[in-house]
């Protein structure tokens, strides 16, 4: 028998705004969307926002309105600090169609696989005697590496939970000023203003970068942290046409997600679209701030990089179009003859 009677303690009665009493079945799934209310005005009222007092941003040279709040928080989404690496025949958790950032320094190799890289998005290692800082943006498809060197003082970067045109913001330990990862410089804090240096890489798949480099060591996904890196937590989003996050830039001659290759020579800037270099089915030849390069395009790995008139590969970046568009509205565009000019 239960101690307390029904009877003498019967259910609340609850009633909609209207005035009509609701049976349990019915009051449980106003609760039910009313939370579900909550929620939604909670994260968009903090989602995409101008971001809290986390950072000091007093000193920064770029608007705060567009430095905006990504969701995780600081350190939400956790950069790796001390990576462990195996070898090429220890790494079976990669197939040969997974993509990575493959950097070398003489005989030195190392590949980051994305899929490591989706859930960290910041590994701070070292090539040799060179503090490196591996960084990759899912938002803009943006792998970039550089050298985390910065006035005779090694930095490292954490993930700051904040974007700047729906782009990677990184922080450093040292001094906590944040670093626009396409931008490549300091948008706020004590080092605003500053420039990071970039390094060649290159964006490929596992089978072209092992084959290549066959002795290459490969970030390992023992990383400290517990995540199921078979699993993509952006799968999808390359071919969809919407973003997450707004930019201030936007120009709809290609796909916003079209893969582009871009280069920046002495302040011009140029992209080179996938369909374009697609129809011309040869590496390209062109100038770019008064300087001879070539575009090589492979379609099989999907990748694409530039070397000098020497033959001596630059630093470029492969993303999304939207991406390269927002930090270089300027941007000149490559166009193969027989292609259709944007």
């Amino acid at each position: 028998m239960s101690v307390l009677q029904p009877d003498l303690f019967p259910p609340p009665v609850l009633r909609n705004p209207c005035g009509q009493r609701l049976t349990p079945l019915r009051w449980r799934w106003t609760l039910f969307l009313a939370i579900g209310a909550i929620l939604i005005l909670a994260a968009w009222l903090g989602l995409g926002k101008t971001p809290t007092k986390t950072f000091d941003l007093t000193r920064h040279n770029v608007p705060l309105n567009q430095i905006v709040d990504g969701g995780p928080g600081k350190d939400g989404i956790p950069a790796i600090l001390e990576p462990r690496f195996v070898s090429a025949e220890e790494a079976a958790f990669l197939l040969d169609e997974d993509r990575v950032l493959g950097l070398t320094l003489g005989q030195a190799a190392k590949a980051y696989p994305i899929k490591i890289l989706n859930w960290h998005e910041i590994v701070n290692d070292s090539l040799g005697a060179t503090a490196i800082a591996v960084t990759y943006c899912p938002l803009c498809g943006t792998g970039i590496a550089f050298d985390a060197t910065l006035q005779v003082r090694r930095h490292t970067f954490g993930v700051s939970g904040l974007l700047y045109q729906s782009d990677l913001l990184m922080y450093d330990h040292q001094t906590e000023s944040l670093w626009s990862q396409v931008g490549m410089h300091a948008v706020a804090g004590p080092q605003t203003g500053e420039t990071l240096r970039p390094l060649f890489l290159e964006h490929t798949t596992w089978s072209e970068w092992r084959a290549a480099h066959p002795s290459t060591l490969v970030l390992s996904t023992q990383t400290g942290f517990f995540r199921n890196y078979d699993d993509d937590p952006y799968l999808g989003y390359g071919e969809r046409r919407d973003l997450m996050f707004d930019t201030t830039h936007f120009d709809p001659s290609y796909h916003p997600k079209e893969w582009v290759v871009g280069v920046e020579i002495d302040g011009i800037a140029k992209a080179y679209p996938w369909s374009e270099l697609k129809q011309a089915g040869a590496p390209v030849g062109d100038q770019v701030g008064g300087h001879a390069i070539t575009v090589r395009f492979n379609q099989n790995s999907r990748s694409a990089s530039v070397i000098d008139a020497d033959g001596t590969p630059l630093p470029s970046i492969m993303a999304f179009w939207f991406a390269w568009y927002a930090f270089h509205p300027d941007t000149h565009v490559y166009t193969h003859p027989k292609g259709n000019a944007p």
